[in-house]
């Protein structure tokens, strides 16, 4: 039903962004991967977006390439992911990322993402192998982000226990962040770090 919607970026609390489209403000989830690529607050964005409609809410999802959009729809087909899981996914790894893994059935790899059990990476392996081929990768966009703020860290913090990680792995992330990260590079960093971990 709403396939893109393009507008002015009022604000920015991962994983849920503002977008002003004529007037009417939309909140939209959006994973990491599209998160680290938005432009500052203010600026104009454009994004693809997913509208899921349930009994007890109504939900956008947005997305910064159509390959994106794409990996989440063939995530939340999968038995047992839904939407906030598939966004998590694709908040741990890029599309690309994804399809590798999957083409490589590295459901270990899948596996390390909040959410994911060992059942379940392995279900991804076995219902997407074939499904992804000709994903794009994002593009880095680099200036595009805000200085770090004193609240950066808490930001980061805050983004991923909304990914599903526990406080304990959330505190244990941001501690090994640089003093002066700002809150993209701090998200991206703290996730690397969970993930090996």
């Amino acid at each position: 039903m709403i396939g893109k919607l393009t507008g002015k970026l009022l604000e920015k609390y991962p994983p849920q962004v503002l977008l002003d489209v004529a007037g009417v403000g939309y909140e939209i989830d959006v994973p990491m991967s599209t998160f680290f690529v938005l432009p500052h607050a203010g600026e104009a964005v454009s994004l693809y977006t997913h509208f899921v409609v349930r009994e007890d809410a109504q939900l956008l999802f947005g997305f910064a390439s159509r390959a994106e959009r794409e990996t989440f729809r063939q995530l939340i087909k999968v038995t047992g992911i839904g939407p906030k899981i598939a966004l998590a996914v694709l908040s741990g790894m890029d599309a690309d990322e994804l399809a590798g893994a999957v083409e490589r059935e590295d459901a270990g790899r899948l596996a390390k993402v909040p959410g994911i059990g060992k059942k379940t990476a392995e279900r991804l392996v076995l219902e997407l192998r074939g499904k992804l081929a000709g994903t794009t990768k994002l593009q880095a966009h680099s200036g595009l982000f805000a200085p770090a703020s004193i609240s950066a860290r808490d930001d980061v913090g805050n983004a991923l226990l909304a990914l599903g990680y526990s406080e304990k792995e959330a505190a244990a992330a941001v501690k090994l962040l640089p003093e002066d990260v700002g809150v993209n590079d701090g998200i991206r960093l703290a996730l690397k770090s969970l993930a090996k971990g």
